[in-house]
């Protein structure tokens, strides 16, 4: 399986802590079935400072962290930048971490305030669209003003935006209402991929196995397949050297 949304990255945001916490959320993934992982740091202005420069640095470290523990994951980096005015102008200079491509258009992890989807969410994708980035929304299913009304999600559909669900919301580890949009979100057909959002080894986990399998209850194994290998190739495969991922077999 291929994790696009995961905070493995020791000490930069609010995910992996330290080196010892690093390799066990990556020993973790790998137990889970995941092959490949893109790591999407926060970037998110005045809380995780984190540039493209900044965030590659850290990649490059853990990579070599990877091969020196033995741990069989294979990772690229992006980020999941925080909803700002200053992203009209980090896309013209280039600085801004894409996940991957999907139908020729760079595909921008962004995160909304949990809170509510704020005024003007609406004008930037428009204007990130006109520029050949496709935003893919993170974690729509747990955002306060989706939980409250499912139709808000919808103008972000109908501009064309793609959808990041968490694969723990789908098993109900983020309460009831989060489930029940997530569930809402897959049955309306509008879920890209399914990911880990991955924090920490007991309170966040990358347990995107769970997640798939939840997902199969409701729309099918083939395609809770495509939302964990399948659309994640399809967008990230820009990061790995290999054009195929073997489905992994879940004990």
């Amino acid at each position: 399986m291929i994790d696009l949304h995961c905070h493995l990255l020791p000490g930069i945001d609010d995910g992996a802590r330290n080196v010892e916490q690093a390799v066990t959320l990556a020993r973790l993934a790998v137990e889970d079935g995941i092959s490949h992982a893109v790591l999407t740091p926060h970037i998110h202005i005045g809380r995780y400072d984190n540039s493209l420069l900044s965030i590659h640095r850290a990649w490059k470290k853990y990579q070599a962290l990877l091969v020196k523990h033995h741990i069989p994951l294979q990772v690229g980096y992006a980020a999941e930048v925080h909803f700002c005015a200053q992203i009209l102008d980090w896309v013209p200079e280039q600085k801004l971490p894409l996940l991957g491509y999907w139908e020729g258009e760079g595909v921008l992890l962004l995160e909304l305030p949990h809170s509510h989807i704020p005024v003007g969410v609406e004008e930037l994708v428009c204007w990130l669209l006109k520029h050949r980035i496709r935003p893919m929304i993170a974690h729509p299913e747990r955002n306060r003003d989706v939980i409250r009304d499912f139709d808000k999600v919808l103008p972000l559909a109908e501009l064309g935006c793609l959808f990041q669900v968490t694969a723990g919301s789908v098993a109900g580890q983020f309460g009831e209402p989060a489930r029940l949009r997530a569930i809402q979100l897959l049955q309306n057909k509008l879920v890209t991929v399914l990911a880990t959002d991955a924090h920490h080894e007991l309170r966040r986990p990358p347990n995107l196995s769970e997640g798939r399998r939840a997902a199969e209850t409701l729309i099918g194994e083939s395609a809770s397949w495509d939302l964990v290998q399948n659309n994640p190739l399809r967008i990230a495969s820009c990061h790995f050297p290999l054009k195929v991922v073997h489905p992994a077999t879940e004990t």
